[in-house]
């Protein structure tokens, strides 16, 4: 079954000069959380004068597709400096296990004179949705299966309930020998959501077609086949696309970036590039937020599924 994608139209983008200074501009990696009815409470990462992305939130109703509610101040901000999230917070999405629930993100660091790079973190989701550090320390660090950069984790419950994957970004090379980065999905699994084993690459990649991936979003049907799609770059000019791969288990992945069923806009706030995705299903209906041009820069989106 072919599932292709119809725009809805851009559902928010900051533009009131008058924002909190950690809210100035952007609003990427749009993670929803349920709240009632068609409502949501979407997630976002801004950014303030110096670039330092910390965590907005904005309700939603997707259905009717209208601002309800632009939360002024931030929810999350980002680290102090020598933090490992000092210089951003890139987050994934929610999920449940029996010490309550919790947001994955990815912490950024510039160090003066050096690469920079990512580690994963975690927060916790309280009952009124704030959300506070769970721990100072990263929660995926860096290995010696992770050397140089972590990123955009995502996180399923698995194996009837009783288990949890986790597809997480990390970079292989600085530059693949094409100008590009060579940045693939990784899988790790854990029994308690907390205590991860790292496995190995899980989506195929190919330099000059797939190569530096970012947020990938999964989804499992209810044949227990999984959906993923995702934000790529070939290395070959073109910036950020989504892609698609699927599994019949979430072990092994085919990729098939032609399935992806949607594309950049012949003009407008995405017509330069799309990027990421995030899933979900409400009312019987499939949905896709994602970004357009400037990495959110211009907001967010709103796609929904159609089957052919």
């Amino acid at each position: 079954m072919t599932v292709s994608w119809r725009k809805l139209g851009r559902l928010f983008c900051p533009n009131d000069s008058g924002r909190h200074a950690k809210l100035l501009t952007h609003a990427a990696n749009p993670l929803p959380v349920h709240l009632e009815g068609d409502v949501y409470r979407v997630f976002y990462c801004a950014r303030d004068s110096a670039n330092r992305s910390s965590v907005g939130a904005v309700d939603i109703d997707v259905v009717r597709r209208r601002v309800l509610h632009d939360h002024p101040e931030p929810v999350f901000v980002h680290g102090a400096e020598g933090s490992f999230f000092a210089d951003g917070v890139s987050i994934g999405n929610c999920y449940e296990t029996p010490e309550g629930r919790f947001m994955l993100f990815m912490g950024w660091r510039n160090p003066a004179g050096a690469h920079w790079y990512g580690e994963i973190g975690r927060l916790r989701v309280d009952n009124d949705l704030g959300l506070s550090l769970d721990g100072e320390v990263p929660f995926l660090p860096l290995d010696h299966d992770d050397t140089a950069s972590l990123s955009y984790p995502w996180v399923v419950r698995e194996d009837g309930g009783h288990g949890y994957a986790m597809w997480y970004g990390s970079t292989l090379a600085w530059d693949g020998g094409n100008g590009e980065m060579v940045h693939v999905i990784k899988r790790a699994s854990s029994f308690d959501g907390k205590h991860w084993r790292k496995e190995d690459v899980a989506i195929p990649y190919g330099i000059g077609t797939a190569q530096a991936f970012s947020r990938p979003t999964v989804l499992v049907d209810a044949t227990g086949r999984h959906h993923m799609w995702f934000s790529y770059r070939s290395g070959s000019g073109p910036a950020y696309r989504i892609g698609y791969a699927s599994s019949p288990d979430g072990g092994a992945w085919t990729l098939d970036l032609a399935q992806a069923g949607i594309a950049v806009a012949e003009e407008g706030w995405d017509s330069e590039m799309i990027e990421y995705p995030f899933v979900f299903e409400h009312g019987g209906e499939r949905y896709m937020l994602y970004n357009g041009n400037g990495y959110g820069r211009t907001g967010f989106g709103l796609a929904v599924a159609s089957h052919e």
